[in-house]
């Protein structure tokens, strides 16, 4: 018996007290952390992969190809062989046999995610890998700068708007037609968009890009390979920049004029091909004659033309063109400035009208599928109406000649 029993009173019992370790909530989790830190530190430290932290995509690669070939010892699957980029060996033809041409294939790198060794596979080429492309561009129509090749007249005296412009043939019996030239713009960021440009409008129509697209000079020179002329869509400050900003690059009225130019180099060098240049926004810009003078005065010393979309009524383009022999046109109408079926249809009536009272019309369009299929369909009537459709070239006024 204890000295607490003896305390305790009769007929009841001491209730005996027991040992505890207070632990919150809090605790519990920051432990668990703890733990969970411990493990991924280790993991990093002791685990060998050098792409770790880097994102990954996995893409499912399917082989379209024949049957497996026969072999001397039986049927065997075809084999993916990794080519080694220094030194390719071509596979050697059997006795008595000639080498058929390679079939159309293109070449992917494959990155082992543990290694980090490089791998290059070679696969059959897709109908989008196939298209046709542009020839190669003459190199007296290049010249290096900073920024990558700008275009230039080259020595001959000819210019790359002279050079780079498709041919234009009068329609039968009608010389003297009314002509019309459309210029879609925008292309070139979205490859689908373009893709769709390129399939489905006539040769006759201008194609605009910006310089933005990753793609981009493959896509104006598949769009130059299918007869269309191109042109090089600069970006101009609107009056409402920067909260309205057309890209990286853009050309200020803050920045001096050797800025712009060098911003103007940057954007001529994304792609080549292009028989001149178009301005993208430039509400403001275009109204500076001391930031747009030295811009056009740049453009016409390349040998391109300038086509202004006709949005700023205070646009000084006409005015500074003319006083630097640059060969320029103005739209007269937006097409899909309200991107509807009936308002389409509605607005290339109105340029129709235009050309029959001028001779001469310009319209532009965004790159919008309704404007694309409506301008397509329309453009197979055209002909009809008696007035043809015909690349911005034939429409640029000349540059007085000297």
């Amino acid at each position: 018996m204890t000295a607490d029993d003896l305390n305790a009173p009769l007929g009841q019992q001491l209730r005996k007290r027991r040992l505890s370790i207070p632990i919150t909530t809090s605790q519990v989790m920051a432990g668990v952390l703890t733990v969970f830190l411990s493990v991924f530190v280790v993991w990093a430290v002791v685990g060998n992969n050098p792409f770790g932290g880097e994102p990954i995509v996995v893409v499912p690669i399917s082989l379209h190809a024949g049957p497996p070939a026969k072999t001397a010892e039986g049927q065997g699957p075809p084999k993916v062989v990794a080519v080694n980029p220094d030194a390719a060996v071509a596979p050697q033809a059997a006795p008595g046999q000639t080498s058929a041409p390679p079939a159309a294939t293109k070449t992917i790198t494959i990155i082992d995610g543990k290694t980090g060794e490089r791998k290059e596979v070679e696969l059959p080429a897709t109908a989008n890998d196939t298209a046709p492309e542009a020839s190669p561009l003459d190199q007296k129509f290049l010249e290096m700068s900073a920024q990558g090749a700008i275009p230039k007249i080259a020595a001959d005296g000819v210019r790359p708007a002279d050079a780079f412009a498709q041919p234009v043939k009068a329609l039968p019996g009608k010389p003297d037609a009314p002509r019309i030239a459309i210029i879609v713009s925008g292309l070139g960021v979205s490859d689908s968009a373009t893709a769709d440009a390129i399939a489905k409008l006539p040769g006759a129509v201008t194609l605009g890009f910006m310089p933005y697209g990753s793609d981009v000079a493959a896509l104006a020179g598949r769009a130059r390979a299918r007869g269309h002329e191109v042109l090089l869509q600069v970006p101009m400050e609107p009056f409402d920049y920067p909260d309205n900003d057309p890209g990286p690059q853009t050309l200020l009225t803050s920045l001096t004029s050797q800025q712009n130019i060098d911003r103007l180099y940057w954007l001529m060098s994304r792609f080549q091909g292009y028989v001149g240049i178009a301005g993208a926004m430039g509400g403001r810009f275009t109204a500076s004659e001391p930031s747009f003078a030295p811009v056009l005065r740049e453009t016409a010393k390349r040998g391109l033309i300038f086509v202004d979309d006709g949005a700023n009524p205070r646009s000084l383009a006409g005015r500074i063109a003319g006083a630097n022999n640059l060969p320029s046109a103005k739209a007269d109408v937006t097409i899909d400035a309200v991107p509807t079926a009936s308002e389409i249809d509605h607005a290339l009536g109105r340029l129709e009208m235009a050309a029959r009272e001028r001779s001469v019309a310009v319209g532009i369009s965004s790159g919008l599928p309704v404007a694309i299929d409506h301008i397509a369909k329309w453009a197979k009537t055209l002909a009809d109406h008696g007035i043809q459709l015909v690349p911005i070239t034939a429409v640029a006024l000349k540059p007085k000649q000297t």
